[in-house]
């Protein structure tokens, strides 16, 4: 008798009921792990947030030892941070090149000066740019390359004397570059000499152009220069 019951049509319902459920599980299980999966550019990212890392440690002593023996300035086949480069509009193509820029840390280097006036008065310590070292480095690599323009940089390594940073830079005048729809933008006229005149987006972080709006930044927009610097 209970194998009869097994064989009759509610036992036969009962298994398909099962059946669906298994499979709905399977479905939903599979468009979980679907959704958490993670690209590669997620991994690298979240290595270089921790620099206390054992592993980010190694790499960058070694790293640093190897870019104090070098120039200023040196070009590199591909970029260090790969995600970060991605998402400042790097792309692996011709027309588009990387700089490994260096800048000194710390203030202004002021000589000291030998005419007669006090000490209080002569200014040599303790002054600093408002500009920031990496709007520095910007600016140098620009005037480096000079048929080149700045897309933007970003920050690679540092020890106690010295920062690095890698900075993008685009050929407006390479036939790849006019012909790419999300990098012809630089080919514009108004373009021109961006790194100089903060256009880049370290350039617009200085300029107080990126967090600050609103009540006491209304002297900021479009400029300083055209509320006559009387701005902050």
């Amino acid at each position: 008798m209970e194998e009869k019951a097994d064989k009759t049509p509610s036992g036969m319902e009962r298994t398909e009921v099962t059946d669906s459920a298994k499979a709905s599980t399977a479905k939903a299980e599979g468009g979980k792990a679907k959704s958490g999966s993670r690209s590669m550019y997620h991994f690298v990212g979240e290595a270089w947030k921790d620099h206390s890392s054992d592993d980010m440690k190694a790499v960058m002593w070694q790293r640093l030892v190897d870019w104090r023996k070098e120039g200023s300035f040196v070009r590199v086949d591909r970029p260090t941070r790969l995600d970060k480069a991605r998402t400042l509009g790097y792309k692996a193509k011709q027309g588009v090149v990387v700089v490994r820029a260096r800048v000194r840390k710390g203030g202004l280097r002021k000589h000291r000066i030998r005419k007669g006036r006090r000490p209080k008065r002569k200014g040599i310590s303790k002054i600093t740019m408002k500009k920031n070292i990496q709007r520095i480095a910007e600016e140098r690599t620009a005037k480096r390359y000079p048929n080149l323009e700045v897309l933007a940089s970003y920050w690679v390594g540092e020890d106690g004397k010295s920062k690095w940073f890698e900075v993008i830079l685009v050929d407006p005048n390479h036939p790849v570059i006019k012909a790419d729809p999300k990098l012809n933008w630089i080919c514009t006229g108004k373009h021109y000499h961006r790194a100089s005149r903060g256009l880049t987006p370290a350039g617009k972080r200085g300029r107080g152009l990126v967090r600050t709006r609103g009540r006491g930044a209304e002297k900021v927009r479009p400029s300083l220069r055209s509320h006559n610097r009387k701005g902050t």
